[in-house]
């Protein structure tokens, strides 16, 4: 595979080419899915529930996640390859810079964080110190005990012209790839569009310019529940390497994710 940049998901984006993207959190897996063309690969601060077994994200630390992104980028030299700012490691421009450096050294091409508006003068801060950014909408898992649980986000309409508003600010600010988390399709149509930069969705329809999913939830061994967005690749397949290559197949032919995996 060869080396993927920012700027191949933008001319995707620009010739309506879909793209999946996985979680990878080790090297052996990084290495199958970079043999797979896997183009999008994050090292997501999920580990602290599918590798530790905790009850939702905020437990995991930095050196954590730079010890993670350091084993998938030896698996994988060529992935556009996605970091998770963890829980409060950056509230405050400094201490994102501080935090993210550790990624980007450790091999990350991007930083991913989660919130709206908010975040504009510490995504501006980033940018502007050479540290790319990925901004995360919509159920944003750092937030969970502010949402009362892993809830639907954006279905009204005060919240979805806010989260629109708020996407468009962060491009404006330098975020550079829009994550979506479990939004109506038909807001995420709308935020799609309006942006110039690539989004990827997760639970969020097949309208978003990539697909990302949880590889746990892709193949069926997630220790707590299956979430309705996601499908069991493995058990479609019966093998690993087949069902990666199914998952790339369908988002690129835009039948994944279907009318059972959205929300409206």
């Amino acid at each position: 595979m060869k080396k993927i940049t920012i700027n191949d998901l933008m001319k995707w984006k620009q010739e309506g080419r879909k793209f999946a993207s996985l979680t990878s959190y080790d090297a052996s897996f990084a290495q199958l899915f970079e043999q797979q063309e896997v183009p999008v690969l994050l090292v997501g601060d999920s580990l602290g529930m599918v590798l530790q077994g905790q009850t939702d994200t905020l437990p995991v630390t930095i050196d954590e996640m730079a010890y993670h992104t350091r084993c998938v980028r030896a698996g994988s030299p060529n992935a556009l390859l996605l970091a998770d700012l963890p829980f409060m490691t950056y509230g405050t421009p400094e201490q994102a810079c501080d935090n993210a450096a550790k990624l980007m050294r450790a091999g990350a091409n991007m930083v991913k964080l989660e919130g709206g508006s908010w975040l504009a003068e510490t995504v501006r801060t980033l940018t502007e110190r050479a540290i790319p950014v990925c901004a995360h909408l919509g159920l944003t898992p750092q937030s969970v005990n502010i949402f009362g649980g892993y809830k639907v986000q954006g279905r009204d309409k005060e919240r979805a012209d806010q989260m629109l508003a708020d996407a468009i600010t962060l491009q404006n600010a330098g975020a550079q790839i829009v994550v979506l988390e479990c939004v109506p399709a038909s807001l995420a149509k709308r935020i799609t569009e309006a942006l110039e930069i690539p989004v990827i969705g997760i639970g969020a329809g097949n309208v978003t310019d990539g697909q990302i999913l949880v590889m746990h939830d892709m193949f069926g061994i997630s220790a707590n529940y299956m979430p309705r967005f996601s499908k069991n690749y493995l058990a479609q397949t019966g093998d690993i390497r087949k069902a990666v290559a199914q998952y790339l197949k369908e988002v690129e032919a835009g039948t994944f994710p279907g009318p059972e995996h959205t929300f409206e």
